[in-house]
């Protein structure tokens, strides 16, 4: 018997503020299964944001809220120190900012991932992640009438607090990253932190959908297993790359659906 192996394709989307876009939002709506929607803090505005649930929800993707470190002018990739109390109001009202327009759709948040300085963050400061927990609840249940699903690394304090909190939690892996050997991103500021290669990515994809594994930066072999994985929307051809690695998956036998 023959077991099918499925994964979801994230991408990073509605990253513009203003005149100023960065993402091919409508580019990426026709390759992603799920659209992680930037609510306002490290990049979005209301009408992006209303704009960017319309086409996910014409397109039938799943629509998440990208919460982050209130950080336009560093595109939420500074490290900041938010007391605990303020960061999970500071989630929930994200994630209630993007519900009125997914509802306005005729759709609904379906999960929330973080975004940058945030996402690393919570992967090993607990406090900081029951923060984020915190405000995930606060913001209520989600389409199914659970607790909000938490995109995010494995095996993070992030994770272990959404556990404890009774929100689901989904493994997310990056294609176009690089992993350190401890299973962790490499670091920006780092050579080799981002991939866009897209046969490079494309073959990286296929490995971690597969085999749950990929490559690290200094040549070890990682064990990632996850159900989700993200192309980044503000890399260079974007668009050109999801789409190659949406296909290699294809062309693997991986079937490409939303997890939510």
């Amino acid at each position: 018997m023959t077991t099918t192996v499925s994964i979801d394709l994230n991408a990073d989307l509605g990253e513009g503020f203003g005149r100023w876009e960065l993402t091919d939002d409508e580019g990426l709506l026709a390759v992603v299964t799920s659209a992680n929607v930037a609510c306002g803090f490290h990049a979005g505005d209301a009408p992006t944001m209303r704009r960017v649930c319309e086409l996910a929800a014409e397109r039938g993707v799943a629509i998440g809220a990208q919460v982050s470190y209130r950080d336009l002018a560093g595109f939420g990739r500074r490290a900041m120190d938010v007391p605990p109390e303020e960061l999970a109001a500071e989630v929930a009202y994200q994630i209630g900012a993007l519900e009125v327009f997914a509802r306005a759709a005729g759709a609904r948040v379906a999960y929330v991932k973080p975004h940058g300085a945030l996402y690393n963050r919570v992967v090993h400061d607990e406090e900081q992640a029951a923060a984020v927990a915190e405000g995930v609840a606060l913001a209520g249940p989600g389409p199914d009438g659970r607790g909000l699903p938490v995109l995010g690394l494995p095996g993070s304090r992030l994770h272990e607090a959404a556990g404890r909190s009774g929100l689901p939690v989904v493994a997310e892996a990056f294609a176009d990253r690089g992993y350190t050997a401890a299973g962790t991103l490499v670091p920006r500021r780092e050579a080799g932190a981002v991939l866009t290669d897209p046969e490079a990515v494309a073959a990286r994809a296929v490995r971690l959908a597969r085999d749950g594994a990929v490559a690290s930066a200094s040549g070890e072999e990682v064990a990632v297993r996850a159900r989700s994985l993200c192309v980044h929307g503000d890399t260079p051809r974007a668009v050109a790359l999801a789409r190659r690695v949406r296909e290699a998956l294809g062309g693997a036998g991986v079937a490409v659906e939303a997890f939510a």
